[in-house]
């Protein structure tokens, strides 16, 4: 892994031509606190990642097709998707509030405040999406509240509960740490990965609002593994509990039923390409195939395996075992 030296201008992994993609970033990027502080976000985000994007999360010239606004499988597929993240988003904002909270200096706590703020513009950006899609403004809240009832029951509830108990309720900082960066982005960000790949070549805007977040996703996943490593490495005592915590948290996504909810998307999103194949053309969704011939179960399956791969090697970074989340050592 590398080390990217912070000048003071936007650093090369923030910046929107530079940064590279979220998986290559957050298995090969090392960044920690002290690199990601309130200047950074400040200087290579907010005026950097973010520049000319930064009340729509694209560009003004990176607009959404008229056919993403009819109804059809494929706007169905957008609405769903990006409404159910952005409550994901809009809980993980109120979940790092305790965060910022309880950590343990000041380099940890100016990191955390700008992950929340990451995760509320996330949110936001994802529901103002739904409005260029042609959702009512006005209602546009109690319709993804009443659209994601079930998901937000039966997925993110859970993951709710288990982040609270550990970071609010235990005051345990390294764990909730742990949680966040492995058993909950860590699980999610290969997901957002295909989300940016699979809308690139049919809508600028809903590509750029997922290339944004990405670009995001990378700061937060390798700082946090470099304060879990650092502690480790101070506090070797610490690492039975914290493995206790990813073990919990694995057991926990082997019971939440996010699969069905995804396949659903990806069922729909399947319809539409059909539709509007002329579109979507010779495109490859990742090196040597076309995105026109995978099918959901086998999108849902790469990324799973983006999922491993990129734990695999943030594990051993942190000096933890790859098996502690159930994958092998070796890559498939």
């Amino acid at each position: 892994m590398t080390t990217t030296p912070y000048d003071g201008t936007t650093a090369p992994e923030a910046d929107w031509d530079t940064a590279p993609g979220l998986l290559d970033g957050a298995m090969k990027l090392t960044l920690g606190p002290r690199d990601c502080d309130l200047a950074y976000w400040i200087t290579s985000v907010a005026q950097g990642t973010l520049r000319d994007r930064g009340e729509s999360g694209h560009h003004k010239d990176a607009g959404v097709p008229n056919f993403l606004r009819a109804p059809g499988p494929l706007r169905e597929a957008l609405v769903l998707e990006f409404g159910f993240r952005g409550l994901s988003e809009e809980i993980a904002t109120r979940l790092l509030g305790h965060y910022v909270t309880i950590a343990p200096g000041v380099p940890e706590m100016e990191f955390y405040a700008t992950q929340l703020l990451d995760e509320a513009r996330h949110a936001r950006v994802f529901r103002n999406h739904l409005v260029e899609l042609g959702m009512s403004e006005a209602t546009l809240l109690a319709d993804i509240e009443e659209m994601s009832a079930d998901y937000r029951r039966r997925v993110l509830q859970p993951v709710e509960d288990f982040t609270l108990d550990i970071v609010r309720d235990q005051g345990d900082f390294i764990g909730g740490v742990a949680v966040f960066a492995i058993v909950i982005e860590g699980v999610l960000a290969p997901a957002a990965e295909l989300s940016e790949r699979k809308w690139t070549p049919l809508s600028p805007a809903t590509g750029e609002i997922s290339r944004g977040t990405a670009i995001d996703e990378i700061r937060h996943l390798t700082v946090a593994s470099t304060i879990l490593k650092e502690h480790l490495e101070r506090h070797p005592e610490a690492r039975d509990r914290v493995l206790e915590i990813i073990q919990a948290g694995a057991r926990m996504w082997d019971v939440v039923p996010d699969r069905e909810f995804v396949i659903h998307r990806e069922e729909l999103f399947q319809q539409g390409m059909a539709e509007h194949a002329d579109k979507v053309g010779d495109y490859e969704i990742w090196p040597g195939v076309r995105m026109i011939d995978t099918t959901p179960d086998q999108r849902y399956d790469m990324a799973e395996h983006w999922t491993d791969e990129m734990a695999r090697t943030r594990l051993a970074y942190m000096g933890l075992p790859p098996d502690v989340l159930g994958i092998q050592g070796t890559s498939a």
